[in-house]
């Protein structure tokens, strides 16, 4: 029984460690509503590309002229490659081009939403996840 105990208490170690990472890891329903969807378009404050989602910082302008901050969620650094963006030039963004994006809106009603499509005024245009007709 006494060589069981350490056997026993590694893979207790284990799983506890294992189990933050795993459970803080989301679904995208979770936070978005997928029916709704929110266009806004404005100018790039920030792009920050990192591991597991980047995020994309616009400012947009309401109809008084005071600028709102919104933040997307992008997805995995695989997908935004698939799509034509790399890590090394961030897609090509920087702080103050125009953009026009639609997302997921967030379920909480904030200035949030996961980023679908991302139209960039040089006419490039990117695709990050199907439509519901799967285009």
């Amino acid at each position: 029984m006494r060589r069981f105990i350490p056997l026993l208490f590694c893979a207790s170690f284990v799983g506890l460690v294992s189990a933050g990472p795993a459970s803080a890891h989301h679904s995208v329903q979770a936070e978005f509503d997928i029916k709704k969807m929110v266009t806004v378009s404005g100018t790039v404050a920030k792009i920050e590309w990192i591991n597991p989602h980047s995020y994309l910082t616009v400012n947009v302008k309401d109809a008084d002229g005071n600028v709102q901050k919104w933040a997307f969620e992008l997805g995995a650094l695989a997908l935004l490659r698939r799509a034509g963006l790399s890590r090394a030039d961030r897609g090509g963004l920087k702080p103050g081009d125009e953009v026009t994006v639609t997302a997921m809106a967030a379920k909480d009603g904030s200035n949030t939403g996961y980023l679908r499509e991302l139209k960039i005024a040089d006419g490039r245009e990117f695709k990050f996840t199907p439509d519901p007709n799967g285009n």
